[in-house]
Order: structure tokens, then C-alpha cells, then sequence
């Protein structure tokens, strides 16, 4: 061996056990894939059409720019004038292929006597990154007892900290908004600090809500805001995301993807930009927010009556929230294997890694991300019988 080697993302480990266990991967049909991240790639409810198809030209098989297309960028800026009236020009936009790539490149140029902040429930994929990187995180409290919900007084920025967080949170939903938002943003945009505003799941709030409403101008500041077509604009396959930042930081992400990335598929480009339509894009966040939020209800409501304890908050597609009669979140997928269902088990969110015996090994992400309206009942059924 001349690699280090490395295990799967959390997810992913939750996935390849489903593979293993039943010989097809979940979200085939006739799976019910409650473990995974992913929204309906089909029109919600009074949501707008999905296009089709595409118009390519020769120029368009050509290699794409480093920092993205110029009229994506500008899709992306205009989006975040016209709904957080955020002062954001498209030279202020770097586009990548997803959200994590971004979020790995600006971990990856952290100084070496940066501190990381992030709080011990989170992301899966943070934990993977942070480890790769040889980075080792300040914990901010986020466990039952403050029921998943750290506040400002939790996050102490201190000196050469930067902060790295999900809003809303994957897994549990809780949405940091209004207020609790600015003060987040006015203590992390200080000079010799920085923060990472991770909003994949900002359509699936109520409302939608970004960390640049109160971030004023980002040149000369250490502040990032991640955000990706996969989630809210319903397209996961085109693997899309995108960072805004200072011009300098857009500059060092064009060096980088010069080398480690290449630019991104001018197709899924094409494809996004047309999503942005600024007419379109407003439906969308409409319809997504108020679909998911209705699911979210309706599942909340039929979790609790199962005897879940529910410590979802506001925001995101999914239900977090503590296993009955101390079974713990392994031993309930191989339960739900059976039935050709998973959930990912919390132990995968914790950011310390404290295993099934730890503060998470109870808790469970539900995913009602690629649930139709018809598939209420079937779930409900399984559940109950696992339970």
C-alpha cells in the first residue's frame, strides 16, 4: 500500500451496508431511502417545471472557465440582490462542482494556526474533511440537553477562529435566523476570523434565510457562504455549487480549481442558469418551502406517535430524533434493512465520534427529502413494524 487509506462518508458507509445487506442500492425502486440527502427531482406542488433539455454549441464543449461561467456567476449574484438585497457582484462568486468540493478547498487554505469551530452534531461530511486535513475542531455544545440549539453565547469566537456551520442544520433542522444570524455573522467577520455559512437546505425554511441578509460588503472579509443547485433548485445529478466571497478568496479558488478541479461541466452550468431566472427561482422558493414544510409536519406528527422524541427544527428534509427503548440507530437499520429502508444513524453526525455508546448512538435522520405525497402510508407501515 502506498495510499492512506480512508473509509466512506457517513452516508455513504450507511449505503454500502444497505448494498450489502438487500443487493440493490437505496433509491431504486421499491427502496425507501430515509438515509439519504436528497430532494424530489420532480415539481412539487405549485413549484415550477424542470427543463428537459438544453441547447449545446461548439462553445460549449469547450473547456469551462476556472471560476465558472460568467453568466452563472452573475445568476448567482443577482439572486442574492434581489432576495437578501446583499451588495454581491459576480466577482464575488466561484462556482464548483457541488458544495463539498467548496467547502474542502476553503478548509484546505486555512492558515495553520486557525482554529475550527463547529458544533458537535453536524454535517457527515464535515468530520471526514476536518480528519483529512489533519484538523482538530473546538466543539460548540449541540446534544439533547440544550436540545440540539447552541446560541451566541456557545460560539466564543476568541482569536484566529473560524467557524463552520450548516444553516439550516443537517441533521437536525434548526434553522439560526433573524437576529441569532447577524450575531453569528457580526462576531465571525472580525478581523483574524472567519465563518463558512453552509446553505444547501436554505429554500427548505420557512422562509428562506441567508447569512449574507446581514453580512453587508464581503471584500476584506473571511466570510463564506456555500450554497448548491442540488437541494433547493431540485437538481442533484448536476453537481453545481458555488462560494461568495471576497474577491480575493474568488481569486485563490480559480488557482485551485486551475489544478485540483478544472472547472466545472458547461452543461450543468447551462442547465442552472436557467433555473436562476429570477421569476422562476422566487416560485421555487415558494413551492419548496411550503411542500417541505408540510411534510415535515405531517411525518413529525407520525415519528412522535411512534414514540420518537423530535428535536427537529425549522428548517431542511429531515427528522432528528431519539429511538425509543434505547435502541440505537444500527441496530434499527438492520431492522428496516429488511423492508428495503435505512435511516443514517447519529453516531455518523457526531463531530467527536463517540460511537453508539455516546450522546448521538440513540438518534436517527430521517430523510423525507425524495418522499412523495403518496408514500406516507407504506413508511408509516414500515416504521411502525420495525419499531
Amino acid at each position: 500500500m502506498i495510499l492512506r487509506q480512508f473509509p466512506p462518508m457517513g452516508v455513504y458507509e450507511t449505503l454500502f451496508r444497505f448494498a450489502a445487506a438487500t443487493g440493490t442500492y437505496m433509491g431504486e425502486p421499491g427502496t425507501h431511502p430515509w438515509a439519504q440527502g436528497f430532494p424530489l427531482t420532480t415539481p412539487v406542488p405549485g413549484g415550477p417545471e424542470l427543463p428537459d433539455a438544453i441547447g449545446i454549441t461548439a462553445t460549449d464543449r469547450m473547456y469551462p472557465k476556472a471560476d465558472g461561467q460568467p453568466p452563472l456567476r452573475e445568476a448567482i449574484a443577482a439572486y442574492y440582490r434581489r432576495f437578501y438585497d446583499a451588495p454581491i457582484k459576480a466577482e464575488n462568486v466561484a462556482v464548483f462542482a457541488g458544495g463539498r468540493p467548496a467547502i474542502f478547498a476553503i478548509l484546505a487554505f486555512l492558515l495553520d494556526d486557525v482554529t475550527v469551530v463547529v458544533e458537535e452534531t453536524e454535517y457527515t461530511p464535515y468530520w471526514d474533511i476536518l480528519r483529512a486535513l489533519r484538523r482538530e475542531p473546538r466543539l460548540v455544545p449541540s446534544h439533547p440537553a440544550n436540545r440540539f440549539r447552541p446560541g451566541l453565547a456557545d460560539h466564543p469566537p476568541g482569536e484566529r477562529t473560524f467557524l463552520l456551520k450548516s444553516n439550516p442544520c443537517n441533521p437536525t433542522g434548526v434553522a439560526t435566523k433573524c437576529n441569532d444570524l447577524r450575531g453569528l455573522v457580526d462576531a465571525y467577520r472580525g478581523p483574524g476570523r472567519g465563518a463558512l455559512f453552509d446553505e444547501a437546505y436554505e429554500f427548505f425554511a420557512d422562509p428562506p434565510e441567508s447569512a449574507l441578509a446581514h453580512a453587508g460588503e464581503v471584500d476584506g472579509t473571511n466570510l463564506f457562504v456555500v450554497g448548491a443547485a442540488m437541494k433547493g433548485l431540485q437538481v442533484p445529478g448536476m453537481r453545481v455549487g458555488w462560494v461568495v466571497a471576497s474577491r480575493d478568496h474568488v481569486e485563490l479558488f480559480r488557482n485551485f480549481s486551475s489544478f485540483a478541479m478544472g472547472g466545472v461541466s458547461r452543461a450543468s452550468q447551462l442547465y442552472v442558469t436557467e433555473l436562476l431566472d429570477l421569476t422562476r427561482v422566487e416560485r421555487a422558493r415558494t413551492a419548496i418551502s411550503a411542500y417541505y414544510t408540510a411534510q415535515r409536519e405531517r411525518y413529525g406528527k407520525a415519528l412522535a406517535r411512534l414514540g420518537l422524541e423530535l428535536f427537529t427544527g425549522e428548517g431542511g428534509f429531515y427528522h432528528w430524533g431519539r429511538l425509543p427503548g434505547g435502541l440505537d440507530g444500527d441496530a434499527f437499520n438492520e431492522r428496516l434493512f429488511a423492508h428495503g429502508a435505512g435511516i443514517l444513524p447519529g453516531r455518523l453526525c457526531d463531530m467527536a465520534r463517540r460511537g453508539n455508546g455516546g450522546p448521538l448512538g440513540s438518534m436517527i435522520r430521517f430523510s423525507f427529502g425524495p418522499l412523495g405525497p403518496d408514500s406516507f402510508e407504506t413508511d408509516l407501515a414500515i416504521l411502525e413494524r420495525c419499531l
